[in-house]
């Protein structure tokens, strides 16, 4: 069993995000801080049971702390899958009750389960009874017509009493027919206000703004207000903002390391795990935002993009392509960049 080295805290976290949290991705995260804590993408409970776990749930110990968020609404399954998960090594368990996706509502899990309150609690209550750390929900603010605050106070109380004290909410209600997730996640409108009221009528409960949030100063501006903040598609499209996150929200000392050294200890970790028998296009696309606003960043992103596919292609591709670059601006530690050229 993995154990992590660092204690949790949502203090700031990086939203689940299907196909883009992938342990590569962590992995490069976490060269940029320590604190901040991950999520996995959504796993259903029956594929961490029944499948490929390795490739479903494997993780480098350098990515604590680290979640793992369930989908699923059988009780018994997402305890199974829960207490796989803890033994695995995983500091924090979340269910998804928050994904407006078809595929999922045909799955009869996702947002679809804020319908069903006492089913979510059943399923808190068999995860929390099959495993010590913690277990977390993830939820939107409500569903189609029923996004009134009462709807979302009928949620949270019987899953608070079935052993949830923290909640992730994304402050947008989900649109379960018509809209596509990408449109969810755009058009109905923010509300942050039901956050922050549910932190007043609730206070012993941790609660997590999740939604539209793109720098860390309008994270510092939620956190007078609730108690974390979830960042999402900002921390995939524009990584290197978050090389401040440990200093401005956690109040320690950030990795010492530039972009340059970032990019440097990334091409390690591809060249282990391509020793490992993974071609190196799984990792490296996700190094393409690193070096937004650094002359050369264009030159970069065309020779990965143009040369990670082919069948043949090796870990050197990051370093030529790192020779793209001007190494004297990759060399800044700073998180704010002047941006020198267009992303």
């Amino acid at each position: 069993m993995n154990q992590s080295p660092a204690p949790l805290n949502r203090r700031l976290s990086v939203a689940p995000m299907m196909e883009w949290t992938t342990r590569d991705f962590r992995f490069l995260l976490r060269l940029i801080t320590r604190h901040t804590l991950l999520y996995t993408e959504m796993v259903h409970a029956r594929a961490v049971i029944h499948g490929d776990r390795e490739r479903l749930l494997g993780f480098s110990p350098q990515e604590h702390p680290l979640a793992l968020q369930l989908g699923g609404s059988e009780p018994q399954a997402l305890a199974e899958a829960a207490r796989i998960a803890a033994d695995l090594g995983y500091d924090e368990i979340n269910l998804n009750v928050g994904c407006p996706s078809e595929r999922v509502q045909s799955g009869a899990f996702g947002a679809c389960l804020m319908a069903e309150p006492q089913l979510v609690a059943r399923c808190v209550d068999a995860m929390c009874s099959a495993v010590a750390i913690p277990v977390t929900v993830k939820t939107r603010i409500g569903i189609d017509d029923r996004d009134d605050y009462q709807f979302l106070l009928q949620l949270v109380r019987p899953v608070r009493d079935a052993g949830c004290s923290s909640f992730a909410i994304h402050a947008r209600k989900a649109i379960l027919s018509g809209l596509s997730p990408k449109e969810n996640r755009e058009i109905p409108p923010l509300d942050y206000g039901r956050a922050y009221q549910l932190k007043q009528d609730f206070p012993e409960l941790e609660i997590i703004v999740n939604g539209g949030v793109t720098s860390l100063a309008e994270a510092l501006t939620h956190l007078e207000h609730v108690d974390g903040v979830m960042i999402g598609r900002e921390a995939y499209q524009n990584p290197w903002h978050l090389a401040e996150a440990d200093a401005l929200l956690f109040g320690t000392t950030p990795p010492a390391r530039s972009r340059l050294d970032v990019l440097a200890a990334f091409h390690g970790y591809v060249v282990d795990r391509y020793r490992q028998g993974h071609h190196p296009r799984h990792a490296l696309r996700h190094v393409l935002s690193l070096v937004q606003g650094v002359p050369g960043a264009r030159a970069f992103r065309r020779h990965l993009s143009e040369n990670m596919h082919h069948p043949d292609a090796t870990p050197a591709l990051l370093e030529q392509a790192i020779a793209c670059l001007d190494h004297q601006r990759l060399a800044s530690t700073t998180g704010t960049d002047e941006c020198y050229e267009q992303a």
